[in-house]
């Protein structure tokens, strides 16, 4: 059954989010499939050429419901936080045309607070000053990079890991290029979005996610997440791309270095993202409005769509 798009005060667009590896694809594929549409909200599904690592959708679970920003940005380049909310708004308005609700699923925090909340001012992108940035963060490493944004922000310092190459560059470049800290460019206190989302947060018991975590890295590493990495090397990989901070991928370029061996590169790879699903906890609970669910509690969740998006579910 369609839905009746001009209720448009009534209806609601959901998203979805919890911690790396808390089953958020598996729900989508079994409860979510006629009626909806999915618009990614991970940062590192979004490159071409990175599968295995980003624990993409299979291409069974995207033939049984559309996903959209996935697979589109060539692994050398960025992708950032206002493009992903444009594209996403202009996303959304079509799949109400097409008489669908819109999901958005990830864990990238930072891009749903950006799609929640009235948007920074911070200033864009200054291509060439990044680009200079880039190239002295490679030849000095992040702990110099760390270091000179605890002198000038250490607000942002303290939010930011020092292994979140990205984030170092452009706290980094917002503040030389206006002579103010990013972290004075704070998003709203308030959410902006009227109650348009209905925002979900799957959650787990804290050792069962690190389990998860562990047997999720180890069945990467099984399904061939060396030689896709491999295959990003001989492409010319290296830490400059965009697609090489991501965890998963940024951790190789230690054991090309001949700096590790497999095994210690799988237990670096295991802490980031164990280290990364806390932080992603942290940045959830500060948004306002988050229904947590526990990821088993399947009667649960139905219970809260069925309540929250009332007649656009039902008529499913």
């Amino acid at each position: 059954m369609r839905l009746n798009t001009q209720r448009a005060n009534q209806s609601k667009a959901l998203i979805l989010t919890g911690p790396t590896g808390v089953g958020k694809t598996a729900l989508i594929s079994k409860f979510l499939s006629k009626g909806f549409e999915i618009i990614n909200a991970d940062s590192i599904q979004v490159y071409r050429d990175l599968d295995i690592g980003s624990a993409k959708p299979s291409l069974r679970e995207r033939e049984e419901v559309p996903y959209h920003l996935i697979d589109f940005i060539d692994p050398r380049d960025s992708y950032t936080s206002g493009e992903f909310v444009k594209d996403a708004k202009a996303l959304m308005k079509e799949i109400e045309m097409r008489g669908n609700i819109p999901v958005i699923s990830g864990g990238t925090i930072y891009y749903l607070k950006e799609l929640l909340y009235s948007p920074s001012k911070a200033p864009v992108a200054d291509l060439a000053l990044r680009e200079k940035l880039k190239k002295e963060i490679n030849e000095r490493g992040n702990a110099w990079a760390y270091e000179e944004l605890k002198k000038c922000d250490p607000i942002s310092a303290n939010r930011i890991h020092i292994n979140d190459t990205y984030r170092l560059e452009r706290a980094l470049e917002v503040y030389l290029s206006s002579s103010r800290p990013l972290s004075s460019f704070a998003l709203s206190s308030e959410r902006s979005d009227n109650g348009a989302f209905l925002v979900i947060a799957l959650v787990r018991d804290k050792d069962e996610l690190n389990k998860r975590i562990e047997r999720r890295v180890d069945l990467m590493f099984e399904m061939g997440l060396y030689d896709e990495v491999k295959g990003l090397f001989s492409k010319g990989a290296d830490s400059s791309w965009g697609a090489m901070k991501a965890i998963g991928y940024k951790e190789f370029l230690g054991l090309m270095d001949g700096e590790m061996s497999i095994e210690s590169l799988k237990d670096e790879i295991k802490l980031h993202t164990r280290q990364y699903a806390k932080r992603q906890m942290t940045f959830l609970r500060s948004i306002e409005g988050v229904r947590f669910i526990d990821a088993e509690d399947e009667d649960g969740l139905l219970h809260e769509l069925s309540r929250s998006l009332g007649e656009c579910w039902n008529q499913l």
